[in-house]
This record gives C-alpha cells, structure tokens and sequence, in this order.
C-alpha cells in the first residue's frame, strides 16, 4: 500500500459506492489507469486540502479486499461503511482497520434480529406469495440480510415491493429496494431487497460521518451509480451520479457527471477543487 496520510483536521469529505463507482468490475486497461490517475489524485487531495475519502459500500470487507488485488488498487479511503453502512471501519496510521465505537453502539441498541427477517420472508411467502431469494452468492453479515426479487408484471412488482416496504415498517425493520445492475454481478430484470437495522444505510453512514469528522456540509461530496446512492447523494452538498449510472438512478438525480467511473470522478474534483468553488 503507499503512504497513509490521516489528516489531523478534516477539512473535507468524498463519499464513494465502491462498485461500478470506484471500482469498474470490467477492470479494462483503460478503466484501471484511471482508477490509478485517482488514487493519486485522492492523495494529492489529502495532503492539499486536508480530505478525508470513504467507501459506502453493500460489498463486505473481504469482498472489497479481493477487489482491490484484483485491479491491483493501492490506496486507503480512511474509512470504509462496508456491507450497506451496517459495519463502520476507521482506517488507523498502520493501514488497520478499527470498528467505530459509537456506531457499533448505535447498532446494538438497534434491536435488529435475524429472526425477525426470517419470519417477515416466511409472512410474505405464505400469505403475500411474494418469494424472495437469498443472495447466497456473497454470504450474508450480521447485520444485512439481503435478497432478490424477481420482476413480475409491472402492476404486481409495485404492489409487491410496497407490501415488503410496509411489512418492514411495522416490524421496525430498516430496508433498501433497488434495481440490481448486472455489471455488478447482478442478475437481470431483479431487485436488491436488503433488511439491515433502522438508522443504518447510505445516507446514516454520510451523516453520521459528518458529525464525526466535524465537516461542514458545505464541504461534502458524493459520488455513486445506483438507486441505492441516491439518498447519499441528496445528503452531501455536492452528489454526483456517473455517466454509467443505471437508468433507475438517472430517474431520481440530476447531477450527473459527463464521464464514467474514475473520469467521471476525476472530472467533478478537478471542477470544485482546481476552480475554487470548495
């Protein structure tokens, strides 16, 4: 890995989704050198303006950690919300991880359980017909029970996906309905149905992150490809979706770099930082 450089005071915050943001799962030639053109240019950041990078991601640590290898990836963010921002990882001077205290707390007073979710999958078989499959593919983490859900019609995958939202509510279950990208290894015409704790997730993670880095608003950024990023995005002062950002997300959110992936990236900093308008 190169140099960790942790500034002692954080001037500002870049979010990033990891895959298909961050990380191309393509990883061709020219995507890779661009990631590598970022990862320098994230340095270069840190030093300069005193950044603070993070990944808010659904993949886990380890999944994140075979990634990096495989594209041959060599720089930190300083922290890491990994499996939906359900696990928050501070990244220490030595390049080990550290589980955040205060949010380990909040997620244990949380009350989420596992065998509130089975039974919630069980309610909505049986007496929906609404079948929803485990995503066994990743494995699940403690706290993010994740599923597919298969399109049916138009009219019956909306009814269904707001009875999962409702069954959810009144179980005092948080969730996030999107639709699945299959460059990410998705399967296609499915939705990512994920159960994670109340007070978790991509937005909680950005604003819990706010609050501990003590960072104005004002000098927050997002970066993401997906209907999953959009609350994050609408969080940060300044969220951008990429130019290989599903048609889902577009639907939601205007900003919208004109490159993708690390151009894409390279392209909105380059704006805010070099122009003076952060």
């Amino acid at each position: 890995m190169d140099t960790i450089h942790i500034p002692v005071k954080t001037q500002y915050l870049i979010l990033f989704d990891f895959d298909e943001t961050y990380f191309p799962h393509e990883c061709l030639p020219e995507q890779l050198e661009r990631v590598y053109e970022l990862e320098r240019y994230m340095n270069k950041l840190t030093f300069s303006h005193q950044v603070k990078t993070a990944w808010i991601t659904g993949s886990s640590m380890k999944q994140i950690q075979l990634k990096m290898k495989m594209a041959g990836m060599t720089q930190l963010p300083h922290y890491i919300a990994s499996n939906l921002g359900t696990d928050l990882w501070e990244l220490c001077s030595d390049g080990t991880w550290t589980a955040i205290p205060s949010w380990q707390k909040k997620i244990q007073r949380s009350g989420f359980s596992r065998g509130d979710v089975e039974d919630l999958i069980a309610e909505l078989k049986h007496t929906y017909n609404i079948v929803l499959h485990e995503q066994t593919q990743f494995g699940q983490s403690g706290y993010k029970m994740n599923y597919y859900y298969y399109e049916a019609s138009s009219v019956k995958t909306q009814y269904d996906l707001s009875v999962i939202k409702h069954l959810a509510s009144c179980a005092g279950i948080g969730i996030n309905i999107n639709q699945c990208n299959p460059k990410a290894g998705d399967p296609e015409d499915a939705y990512d149905v994920d159960f994670i704790p109340l007070g978790t997730g991509k937005k909680a993670a950005l604003q819990f992150l706010i609050e501990y880095t003590q960072v104005p608003l004002s000098n927050t950024l997002a970066f993401g490809d997906s209907g999953n990023d959009i609350e994050m995005l609408q969080t940060a002062a300044h969220g951008y979706l990429l130019q290989n950002a599903t048609a889902e997300a577009k639907a939601y959110h205007k900003s919208i770099a004109p490159y993708p992936y690390a151009e894409g990236i390279l392209h909105v900093c380059r704006q805010l930082f070099e122009a003076q308008h952060l």
